[in-house]
């Protein structure tokens, strides 16, 4: 079913169990690998009163141009406090920042900058699908349903979870750190787009629903498609036109003359929108296909 609307206006497992001041949950950290020479942390907010039973675990992926940005600055706190109240785990990554060096170089070339582009995400999606395999044998004594994790990235984490996605469906050998029947039962963006280095853009099979938020003025991160050589970098727009060919369950958000702050101003303003994306897309898997303004 199509739905076309206009929203108006709009640790070592060491692990240190910390509430965080002034929010109503509480913080451990793990280390969950090492990676060329660096300690990747991931942060698991609760329920300070944990509920009984499996809880959905909402996984977050932060922004920064694969440069910059961590996993617990203080604006995503009310955000994840939101979804602790209303029954998720939340669990916060780190990631090998693939563009840190280069963003700091003026005379990088167009080339150079390419190049490490694409590792940058390649980095990215595996500290991501680590992160996963992590949760995953956690997920017992953390009381988590391993069927429902959900991804939710903003920027360059919104890449990296649509990317892991796109991965995940196309390219089992590159998924291999995650089992091989495992899928994420969502996938949220925050102005994020999906790089194909060549070929095609398509889906070999169904992605899991996704809600897709981005600014049609966005001149950060392709709002439709953007190409160099043989490499197509897909935005939300294009995004959504394949999900419709497959088709698959979405809802496209799209905010007409705003540019790069849907990366981050949906985790202030349209919380509620995303939990009912995730109640009528994954809960209850509506098979929907919603594109709003």
């Amino acid at each position: 079913m199509k739905i076309w609307i206009t929203l108006a206006g709009m640790v070592f497992l060491l692990h240190a169990a910390t509430a965080q001041e002034n929010y109503a949950f509480q913080k451990e950290t793990h280390t969950f690998a090492q990676r060329q020479g660096q300690t990747l942390w991931l942060d698991r907010y609760t329920a300070i009163d944990r509920p009984e039973g499996k809880t959905p675990c909402l996984l977050f992926v932060f922004g920064g141009a694969f440069a910059r940005g961590a996993r617990d600055v203080e604006k995503y706190m009310p955000y994840f406090e939101y979804f602790v109240q209303n029954g998720f785990t939340v669990v916060s990554i780190d990631y090998r920042l693939g563009l840190k060096e280069i963003s700091q170089r003026p005379d990088a070339t167009l080339p150079e900058f390419y190049q490490q582009f694409r590792e940058a995400v390649d980095m990215a999606v595996e500290d991501l699908f680590e992160a996963t395999r992590f949760i995953l044998r956690q997920a017992d004594p953390w009381n988590i349903d391993p069927s429902m994790i959900i991804t939710n990235g903003s920027s360059a984490g919104a890449v990296t979870v649509l990317q892991a996605e796109y991965i995940l469906r196309n390219d089992l050998q590159k998924a291999a750190l995650l089992p091989s029947d495992f899928r994420y039962a969502g996938v949220i963006s925050f102005a994020g787009a999906i790089f194909v280095e060549e070929g095609l853009f398509r889906w070999n099979s169904a992605p899991a629903p996704m809600l897709l938020l981005h600014g049609d003025a966005d001149l950060q991160v392709p709002y439709s498609v953007l190409t160099y050589e043989q490499s197509g970098f897909y935005g939300a727009n294009a995004i959504a036109d394949a999900l419709e060919e497959w088709p698959a369950p979405f809802k496209f958000i799209s905010f007409e003359d705003y540019g790069h702050e849907i990366a981050s101003d949906p985790m202030k303003d349209s919380k509620e929108e995303v939990l009912g994306f995730i109640h009528e897309f994954v809960f209850e898997q509506q098979p929907l296909q919603v594109r709003a303004v």
